[in-house]
């Protein structure tokens, strides 16, 4: 059974965790044509993390066009490919009944871009309920990994993310540079952009990927550019003298 004949017997047995109308204007370019424009899109939480984007079929291209697929079993949607401009894309599933119905979720890293108005978004839509506030803080801290002295300081940037705990983005003038070695690993958030990495060397082992900083950050979050963050689940952190409990997070 393929994954996303997976997702839709979930969606089609449980439900989505949300479901809302978004008012946003959404566009989808594949193979240099605009596939698909929506003023009606969907935010649909498959989970409870964030959201994706479903769109009515009647907002896809004429030149496009949207073959059918397997019906998933059980009945109630079908999997579908997109073909245009001699490409095809077999990531779609279409709902025939439900909540869902009448929509058709494309995988989003399945296109070349999304848009939404005229701004690209990457990795996945934004939670419409998270938020993110950046703020100058002089509040001392002081970062340890094995009881070694990574990073130190009375200046640094705390990022408040719904859901997260709070990252201390550090100068790089407060971090021992002699524990550091830059790593090949780069990721992308859709509200800070793509970051890169640093390894940190201790006297007992190589904490791969320890430290991340954004080059070019979104213009959102521009402040933290070239300031170096850990993160809070894998160091020891003090704030003001007094060490943080590790957090729990899906980076844990």
């Amino acid at each position: 059974m393929s994954d996303l004949t997976r997702l839709a017997q979930s969606l089609l047995s449980k439900g989505p965790h949300k479901l809302e109308t978004s008012p946003r204007r959404i566009r989808v370019r594949h193979a240099g044509i605009w596939v698909a424009d929506a003023q009606n899109a969907k935010w649909v939480w498959e989970h409870q993390y964030f959201p994706q984007y479903y769109l009515p079929i009647s907002t896809f291209s004429k030149a496009v066009t949207l073959k059918q697929g397997a019906e998933v079993e059980g009945g109630g949607a079908r999997l579908y490919t997109l073909e245009v401009a001699g490409t095809k894309n077999d990531r779609l599933i279409a709902f025939n009944k439900g909540p869902l119905e009448g929509l058709i979720r494309v995988e989003f890293a399945s296109v070349d871009a999304w848009y939404e108005e005229d701004q690209a978004i990457y990795v996945h839509p934004k939670d419409p309920y998270k938020r993110v506030d950046i703020l100058p803080s002089s509040r001392h801290i002081v970062v340890k990994i094995e009881d070694e002295l990574i990073a130190e300081s009375h200046s640094s940037l705390a990022l408040f993310e719904t859901g997260l705990p709070t990252r201390y983005y550090l100068p790089p003038t407060s971090v021992d540079w002699s524990k550091l070695s830059e790593s090949k690993t780069t990721t992308r958030c859709p509200y800070k952009g793509e970051a890169n990495y640093y390894n940190v060397h201790c006297a007992k082992k190589e904490h791969r990927d320890a430290i991340w900083w954004y080059r070019f950050p979104t213009p959102e979050s521009v402040v933290v550019a070239g300031q170096l963050c850990f993160y809070n689940e894998k160091v020891d952190i003090w704030l003001d003298g007094v060490k943080l409990e590790r957090s729990r997070t899906k980076f844990s």
